[in-house]
């Protein structure tokens, strides 16, 4: 019988099953769909059986803060990291950027066809917020289940 030490033992291991709690993106707006596509992969492995309108919400403030992240929060080449925690009451989405500048509140306009990413993610949020990082920032959002 053949041992290895202990460092080739912990090699052979598989990585958990199911996607994983994070996804560095691209800084692209193709990522905005790819960021609506793993929270439905994630949620049908960690969370199934939950109510639609609760996946469909979390679907939707992931995809106004990847929105933002992309648009406001980086450049040609930068990436966005999502990620998602399933806590007792709520899931827990952070999505961080390279950027320090803080997203804001925009007045409304019939002219503007932007601007309404924040609103849109307070409605279903119990609440939201923005975490300076040590590159950049987090803007988090927790959405009930």
């Amino acid at each position: 019988m053949t041992t290895f030490p202990k460092r080739y033992e912990n090699a052979r291991r598989r990585p958990p099953a199911g996607p994983p709690s994070q996804l560095t993106l691209v800084s692209a707006p193709e990522s905005v769909r790819a960021a609506r596509a793993y929270v439905r992969e994630f949620f049908a492995y960690h969370l199934p059986g939950v109510a639609e309108e609760h996946a469909d919400n979390v679907q939707l403030v992931v995809s106004e803060l990847v929105t933002n992240a992309v648009r406001y929060g980086t450049e040609p080449g930068d990436s966005v990291l999502v990620v998602l925690a399933v806590m007792d009451t709520c899931v827990r989405i952070e999505v961080r950027d390279p950027v320090r500048r803080r997203p804001c509140f925009r007045a409304a306009s019939d002219e503007r066809g932007r601007g309404r990413g924040l609103f849109i993610v307070e409605a279903p949020a119990e609440c939201w917020g923005v975490a300076d990082r040590p590159f950049g920032k987090a803007v988090w959002a927790e959405v009930s289940r």
